[in-house]
């Protein structure tokens, strides 16, 4: 690892004009292009404390050799520089974005003398007019099918071309109408070349004229008696209306617009782009892209606009280009892709209307877009064989851990705290394995005392399992007098840690019910278990099952523990499996921040590849364990938000409840009111009143909400939602 301090360039050896910049390795090799206003000021933000420095911009800076920097006039001809560089010398820290495919394009090639349509990929040509990209290569020939019947333009490859000019016999669809058969001579190349004009002015979205003029033709014929002629226009008016309804009217004003959205988490981005043509989406593409450098959704946009219009010119660059967070020298870029297109570009952020819903449109497609990029990676056989052999070298386990469970905790402000465990087997999701636990333990905020919590609990019932099937491991009684006095009970947070396994007959510590000597005789009946445990459809799970045959909730003991946290979660985990006396389950954390796995007892963390399989796969785990803790947690609160002090009330259900509310007015309102009054309303009978007026006179009334504005005390009006 180089140190930033040994190639770093002298004070005042920068200069502070606009410019880009290259870091190159001890090989000599490119690893990263930037460009900047004020290369001094940009260049020296590189070389401060790592300590300060995002850990992508730290590995950057530590892997480089050297720095050099090429000075140019202005910020727009830094933005072509760097885009060239970046094309030239493909750096490794550099956002690469890689399409998830190659699209296809409607091409036309008036390069040549007979112009050919035709579908395309790849590199373009010059002197090719395309249009799309499409999403398949099926809709660019439904289209041309539709169209050719209007504009017969050629279709035919080279090797066919030549064969019918050879032998003076178009092809088929010269028969049929579908091809003007410049081949055997039946159009001249002038007239042949208009067809191809007309047909790319169509497809520009210049529809509205040869409908207009077709449909005029078509009275005409029909006027002049010609029906058959008539009848052909007819259809051919059809076949047009057909192709432009493939693509939907999004905006009424005929738009020429590019819309590019992106959805990025903390390791990878999706850039989905949709290209509006006379109002209407002509094409669709999309990129992923690994997040290699310290970048945000400002920087994704402008790394995606250089890699969309570095190479086109004209036409091909929008007049508009819509962004969802404009880059860090907008008007620069602005200028940029008006000197590609040579003409003004509009560069901006759709604040209202049918754009914004556009946008909103665009945008969800790049979420499903990365989403499935993540499924399909996560659900490869072999890629997740090797993250999990990834896993294991990497914390030093002896074999692959098959089965991994991960654990995280959810508050809001130290309520409702409650915790989520999720079972990943074989680098997949196993939800019907999936738990929740709120926590009882204690009150308020401290993250590590409930994992610490969490962890002894759920493997507390692993140990009560096993010890009822007959499946704990005895060893024999120690030796020596027993000790005298009463051992102390283990909490959630202290104790001391039992070692080794309890003796025949007893129960572990950490097993003792409530109220039982640890070390003493085990219950003759089932093992109560742990209160505060719910299981991912509620069920509180405080009977164990009966041996029937089916799974156990926390009868498999998983490889590997993932909590959601740094070293002090990653302590109260092993100190919770230390207490309980077991040592052959693996533990780890994954810190959030700086994507670092941290072990038990190291005061370094592992440091894996961003690229690694294995890093993946645990991330994946972690963000399933927050998102399943935060879902129950706020469903918890929403819960509780909604109680009301008639919740209480025994036989009084949602429908009576709201005719009290409605009869009187207010919960404070029925506080206040007569048994005799409770009584007059309908299907509230004397008992129940009774019931609902000494639930109301135990529950003492909320302080008065004041709005703090007016100095008015706002009166309760609802079934005692707050």
């Amino acid at each position: 690892m180089a140190d930033p301090s040994s190639y770093r360039p002298k004070p005042g050896q920068i200069p502070d004009s606009p410019g880009v910049y290259k870091f190159r390795d001890e090989h000599r090799r490119v690893i990263y292009v930037g460009k900047a206003k004020n290369l001094r000021q940009r260049v020296a933000n590189y070389f401060q404390d790592l300590a300060n420095l995002h850990p992508r911009t730290r590995t950057m800076v530590t892997t480089a050799a050297s720095v050099e920097w090429t000075v140019v006039s202005t910020e727009v001809e830094a933005l072509q520089l760097e885009y060239s560089w970046i094309k030239e010398f493909d750096p490794r820290f550099n956002v690469k974005y890689r399409d998830d495919k190659s699209y296809p394009y409607l091409a036309v090639t008036l390069n040549e003398e007979f112009p050919r349509v035709q579908v395309m990929r790849g590199a373009k040509k010059k002197g090719v007019r395309y249009f799309g990209p499409y999403g398949h290569a099926w809709a660019i020939r439904e289209t041309v099918d539709l169209m050719l019947r209007v504009f017969p333009v050629r279709t035919c490859s080279a090797g066919v071309f030549k064969n019918a000019t050879r032998t003076g016999r178009p092809c088929l669809l010269g028969y049929i109408g579908k091809c003007s058969a410049p081949c055997v001579g039946r159009v001249t190349p002038e007239e042949h070349h208009e067809l191809a004009e007309d047909f790319c002015d169509f497809m520009a979205g210049r529809t509205g004229t040869y409908i207009r003029r077709l449909e005029k033709d078509m009275m005409q014929a029909a006027e002049e008696m010609e029906y058959e002629r008539a009848a052909r226009l007819r259809d051919d008016v059809e076949a047009l209306k057909r192709a432009m309804e493939k693509s939907a009217v999004v905006l009424a004003d005929a738009t020429d617009a590019d819309l590019i959205a992106v959805a990025e988490d903390e390791l990878e981005a999706a850039v989905q782009i949709f290209h509006v043509r006379g109002g209407r989406v002509r094409g669709q593409r999309g990129w992923v892209t690994d997040k290699v450098e310290a970048v945000d959704t400002a920087g994704l946009v402008e790394h995606a606009l250089q890699q969309l219009y570095g190479e086109e010119t004209g036409d091909s660059v929008p007049k508009e280009v819509l962004v969802p967070a404009l880059p860090e020298d907008a008007e620069a870029v602005a200028q940029w892709l008006a000197a590609r297109r040579g003409s003004q570009v509009s560069l901006r952020i759709p604040q209202r209307g049918d754009k914004k819903d556009l946008m909103a449109t665009v945008q969800r497609n790049a979420l499903q877009a990365l989403g499935l990029h993540k499924t399909k990676r996560a659900s490869d056989l072999t890629t997740r064989s090797r993250a999990l052999e990834e896993i294991s070298e990497a914390l030093g386990l002896d074999t692959a851990p098959l089965r991994i469970e991960c654990y995280d905790i959810s508050h809001l402000q130290g309520d409702d705290v409650v915790a989520s465990m999720v079972v990943f087997e074989d680098g997949l999701a196993r939800k019907s394995e999936y738990r929740r636990f709120q926590i009882k333990g204690f009150e308020g905020q401290d993250d590590v005392r409930s994992m610490h919590e969490v962890i002894g609990r759920r493997f507390r019932r692993y140990l009560q399992d096993k010890e009822r099937t007959g499946e704990w491991e005895e060893t024999p009684a120690p030796t020596g007098p027993a000790p005298t006095g009463p051992a102390p009970a283990v909490t959630a947070t202290t104790g001391p840690a039992p070692t080794g396994v309890a003796p025949a007959g007893t129960l572990p510590t950490a097993l003792a019910p409530e109220g039982a000597a640890p070390g003493g005789p085990a219950p003759t009946g089932p093992v109560p278990a742990p209160t505060g445990l719910l299981a991912a459809d509620g069920d509180s799970g405080s009977e164990p099952r009966e041996d029937d045959g089916r799974p156990k909730r926390f009868a498999y003991p998983p490889q590997l523990v993932v909590v959601d946290g740094g070293q002090p979660q990653v302590a109260a985990a092993k100190r919770a499996l230390d207490e309980l006396g077991i040592d052959d389950i693996a533990v780890c954390g994954l810190a959030k921040r700086l994507e670092e796995v941290w072990l038990p007892d190291d005061d370094d963390p592992v440091v894996m590849p961003r690229s690694s399989e294995g890093l993946y796969l645990l991330q994946r785990i972690r963000d399933e364990a927050h998102r399943f803790a935060i879902t129950y947690q706020r469903a918890k609160r929403a819960k509780r938000i909604r109680s009301s002090p008639l919740d209480d009330v025994a036989g009084l259900g949602e429908s009576r409840k709201q005719a009290l509310i409605k009869h009187f007015g207010s919960v404070r309102k029925l506080r206040q009111a007569t048994i005799e009054e409770i009584c007059e309303v309908p299907g509230i009978g004397r008992r129940t009143a009774e019931s609902v007026a000494a639930a109301l006179a135990s529950t003492a009334p909320a302080a008065p909400a004041v709005n703090t504005a007016t100095g008015e005390i706002i009166e309760e009006d609802d079934g005692g939602t707050s």
